[in-house]
């Protein structure tokens, strides 16, 4: 069962999904949960510098990575909630 931060992380993927692939996008991909690949969303690396700009802005926080690193470190939805997550520990 996910936390509160990875179901905030999720539903900001949903909302992400949905604004570049139209409403019903996310029912075609399924369920997503911190195992899902980022890949398997079609998330691809201007993808993933958007979700991460998304989160950046939901949760008040900077995310020092560039794209490159971001897409080589980040690989499902688990690796996200955790990369915010350390994020949030620091800024307390």
């Amino acid at each position: 069962m996910a936390d509160q931060l990875a179901t905030e992380i999720i539903a900001t993927i949903k909302k992400r999904i949905e604004l570049e692939n139209g409403e019903g996008s996310v029912s075609d991909i399924g369920e997503i949960t911190t195992a899902t690949e980022l890949t398997s969303l079609g998330v691809d690396s201007l993808g993933l510098a958007d979700l991460l700009w998304d989160v950046e802005q939901a949760h008040g926080i900077k995310i020092d990575m560039n794209s490159a690193d971001a897409w080589s470190n980040l690989k499902n939805v688990g690796d996200m909630v955790e990369a915010v997550r350390g994020l949030l520990v620091k800024e307390v």
